[in-house]
């Protein structure tokens, strides 16, 4: 690895010798401020140049969020014939212009430098020279403390290691474990930022759901990795994370993408400031939907013991409605006549003793005699 980094090796300790002498006419050339200003400055150098990949990440990821509904549709009709499925979503991202690598381009292109500043952190906690780093500022370095932890060393590293870096085991996991967390949170707020106000909500795709899971995955992949990253890259990271949540919000406060909430929220504060010319027609839509929305009568809500009063009410009322039913029935049938009452008094009896009236009697059974 050494010989294919090697010229990023030569790079990256360049840019820091050169930020370290900047630094060094204000604090301390062997301070911790010296060093690790000059590592947050090789951030901001890195992410400035690859702004320009990142307006592409911009672009690619709107497009690809644009063609969601269309891939979902090419999936369920080409779902038993894969190879037909990929022709047909290479000619659709052909068409659009649009290419899926887009989006991890910052994150490809700023890869390599971060391995080679966490190599040169290494060899400088091993006090060894690297890149043009001499071995005067290699121990200038190693003796450079940020809130007490050397920049060179790690959460994992034992006690006696840390001692001849001029620090104590418990200053070190301290300030790694704070760094830890705040390099997860920032990255969880950035993924979460860009899901709550930078999605289109009314189309439900896949891709939101890819998001989602990355807003959790990648916390969790810092928190566990970050352990054994040098302090220098810890602050390496967390300015870039840093850097990404603010670029992002200017982003998506200035140019967001239509149908989500940052859009409407810039809608909002555009047509305050009277320079959103709309349609007539849509106003006045927009008004009837809003009075017809504060019209809409809600439904008052009832405490526990009113809803256990009005469901005991309820079987006491039915059951007062079924008796009046019942009278208001038998106060409309008409009265049976004395002899209709006989009639029937007889009819029942003699049904009774199975005797037919009027006609021949049924013979006996046999068995009965």
């Amino acid at each position: 690895m050494d010989t294919i980094l090697g010229p990023l090796y030569y790079a990256v300790s360049w840019i820091i010798v050169q930020f370290h002498s900047f630094f060094g006419l204000v604090f301390d050339k062997d301070s911790g401020w010296a060093w690790g200003l000059s590592i947050v400055s090789l951030v901001v150098l890195i992410r400035i140049c690859l702004i320009p990949l990142f307006v592409k990440q911009i672009k690619a990821t709107r497009n690809m969020q644009a063609l969601q509904p269309k891939m979902k549709a090419i999936q369920e009709r080409y779902k038993s014939d894969k190879q037909r499925q990929s022709e047909e979503m290479m000619k659709l991202y052909k068409e659009s212009g649009t290419n899926p690598l887009s989006s991890c381009l910052p994150i490809l292109a700023q890869s390599p430098f971060f391995i080679a500043l966490y190599q040169v952190l290494n060899k400088i906690a091993g006090g060894h020279e690297v890149g043009v780093l001499d071995q005067g500022l290699v121990n200038s370095a190693r003796s450079a403390h940020i809130f007490g932890a050397p920049i060179a060393s790690k959460f994992m590293d034992s006690a006696s290691k840390v001692e001849s870096l001029g620090a104590t085991l418990t200053d070190v996991r301290v300030v790694t474990v704070i760094m830890i967390v705040l390099m997860s949170l920032s990255q969880f707020y950035t993924q979460r930022q860009l899901m709550t106000k930078n999605v289109d909500l009314t189309v439900k795709t896949p891709f939101m759901q890819q998001q989602k899971m990355l807003m959790y995955v990648f916390p969790i992949m810092f928190a566990v990795f970050g352990i054994n990253f040098p302090v220098g890259v810890l602050v390496y990271w967390l300015t870039t994370n840093v850097w990404t949540l603010g670029q992002q919000m200017f982003v998506i406060r200035r140019n967001p993408t239509p149908g989500s909430l940052a859009f409407q929220q810039r809608q909002d504060r555009l047509r305050a400031k009277g320079k959103l010319k709309e349609d007539p027609a849509e106003i006045e839509a927009r008004k009837a939907a809003d009075a017809a929305r504060a019209a809409r009568q809600q439904p008052k809500r009832q405490t526990k013991a009113k809803r256990q009063v009005t469901g005991a009410d309820r079987p006491q009322a039915r059951s007062t409605a079924s008796s009046g039913k019942k009278t208001t029935l038998e106060k409309d049938q008409p009265e049976q006549s004395a002899a209709d009452k006989k009639q029937s008094g007889g009819s029942a009896r003699g049904a009774k003793s199975g005797q037919r009236k009027g006609g021949p009697q049924r013979p006996k059974h046999p068995s009965k005699k």
